[in-house]
Parts: structure tokens; sequence; C-alpha cells
């Protein structure tokens, strides 16, 4: 019991480094507010419904009815914007979790075992960041076809080998640690090693990099949606009013400037937060070691 209390006392003390460190950071909490606006509280937040037609108000410029604007079909930009945001983090989101996962447990087995396995694994991963990630996105969405699921899947697997290589290299160090020689010496499981003791310790570096990753997920969804290959229309999505707001770029910019502005505002914001959750995670910036 003394030692079930001691370990909840160092997990409130070391939580309490995290925020403090964390609050440091104000810029993290901007980019926190402006993700959870965009995502949680469109369906309030929003004038209009972002399939809502005003034909009468085709290519309107901002006012006090439509903020934004409208579209070339009357639909209110701001609201489009709102929900692209919500998509748009949902496919980010997602997609990332799911490279998180197979990337880190891939990552952590080749660390873990090395050899030959090792060596076979980390070169696929190396064959695999060899093309860019919107190229090989490319490849993977043409051969599933476009669509929310497959465009997931996608753009999970690009991510991956990041992750792979990001989990192996502290791995190739936990491994060699005293509790884990102990625990192999009391004939513990390789599974267990690594999932209660390995992946708990390469969390941090693994959580950091998430975050800067979500971004970069949405950027590389936008960039699919507006060559074409995202989700259909109507469905907000911020590249694909980028790609249909380039057809009257001329008379109307704003049909392109204010998706451009949301992408770029989201994408910071997420570095923003990622800048924060590695100060409060490394002893070091928080003045531990």
């Amino acid at each position: 019991m003394r030692k079930i209390a001691k370990l909840g006392q160092a997990a409130r003390h070391h939580g309490q480094l995290v925020i403090r460190a964390f609050n440091s950071n104000k810029a993290s909490w901007v980019g926190f507010v402006l993700i959870v606006l965009s995502a949680i509280l469109a369906p309030w937040i929003a004038p209009h419904d972002p399939a809502e037609q005003f034909m009468e108000a085709r290519l309107a410029q901002p006012s006090a009815k439509f903020l934004l604007g409208t579209d070339d079909l009357g639909r209110d930009i701001l609201s489009r914007l709102l929900y692209g945001g919500r998509l748009s983090l949902t496919v980010g989101i997602v997609s990332t979790l799911i490279a998180v996962f197979f990337g880190s447990i891939i990552g952590a087995l080749a660390g873990f075992y090395g050899g030959l396995f090792e060596l076979l694994v980390m070169q696929t991963m190396d064959v695999l960041l060899a093309f860019p990630s919107l190229i090989l996105g490319l490849v993977i969405v043409a051969m599933l076809g476009p669509g929310l699921t497959n465009l997931t899947v996608a753009i999970a697997i690009t991510s991956v080998p990041a992750f792979a290589r990001n989990a192996r290299a502290p791995t190739l160090i936990i491994r060699e640690r005293e509790f884990i020689l102990a625990g192999r010496t009391l004939g513990y499981r390789d599974a267990r090693l690594i999932v209660r003791h390995i992946l708990p310790n390469i969390a941090p570096d693994i959580l950091v990099l998430t975050s800067m990753l979500v971004g970069t997920s949405i950027r590389v969804e936008s960039s699919f949606a507006f060559i074409g290959l995202g989700l259909p229309p109507p469905t907000p999505t911020w590249g694909l009013m980028i790609r249909s707001g380039f057809e009257n770029i001329l008379d109307s910019p704003w049909l392109v400037l204010w998706p451009s502005v949301a992408l770029l505002i989201c994408v910071f914001s997420l570095n923003l937060l990622g800048d924060g959750l590695r100060d409060a995670i490394d002893p070091k910036l928080r003045g531990e070691a």
C-alpha cells in the first residue's frame, strides 16, 4: 500500500510539473483553443447549414449576413470552413492514431529483437520513407479508390515509417536497462516487457511526434482533395474549397483565401501544441535535469 501511495504521489507531482510547464507556453493553449472551436463547436457556432444554398447571393462579398462571403453556389463560406475543419481534424487524428498504433509496435519490436528482423523491418520503413508522403498517399488512394475510409488508411500508411523509426531509437537504449534485464531474469514474456515497460517509456517521444504529424495529415488530406482524390462534393473540405475557388479566383479571391488561411492556422496551431507538449515532457526543458 505504501508503494502504491508513493507511486500515486510521484504521478501527481509529475502531472503538476507537466501542467505548469505546459501553461508556461501560452501559444500552445492558443492552438488548442483554435482546434476545439473548429472541430467540436462547429454545429453551434456555424451561422448556416454548410450545404444550404442562397442562389440570390452567389459569390457575395463578406457582409453582416455572410461574414466571409459565399461561394459560386451561394453557400456560406464560414459555415463550410468550420465543418471542413471538423472533417479535416477527424481524418488527421484518426489516421495519425492508426499510424501511432502500428508504427510504435513495429519500431518497438524491431528495436527489442534486433538482428536480422530489425534489419528487414527498418529497411522496409526506409523504402517507404524514400517516397514523399504525398506521392505514396496518391498511389495508395489511386489503388483503393476515393472515400473517407480509404483516404484515412492511405494517410495512416504514409505516417507509419516515421513512428516506427521514432519508436525504435529509444527502444534500443531501454532494452539494455536493468529493469528489462531483471524482467527477463524473472521469466517475463517478451510481450509483457514490450507492452508494460518499453512502450510506456517511449510514449513521450511518440506523443510529441503525434501532435506534429496530425498537422501533416491534415495538409495531405487537403492536397488529395485539391487534386480530386479526396472526399466528393458537396462534402465541405478545405482542399475542395480551395480547388473550387480557383475557378473564380480573379473575381472572388476570398474563395481561395479563407480556406487557405484556415489550413495555415490549423497546422500552425498543432505545431504550437506540439511545442507545448515537448516543453512539458522533456525534463531538461522543465529544469529537472
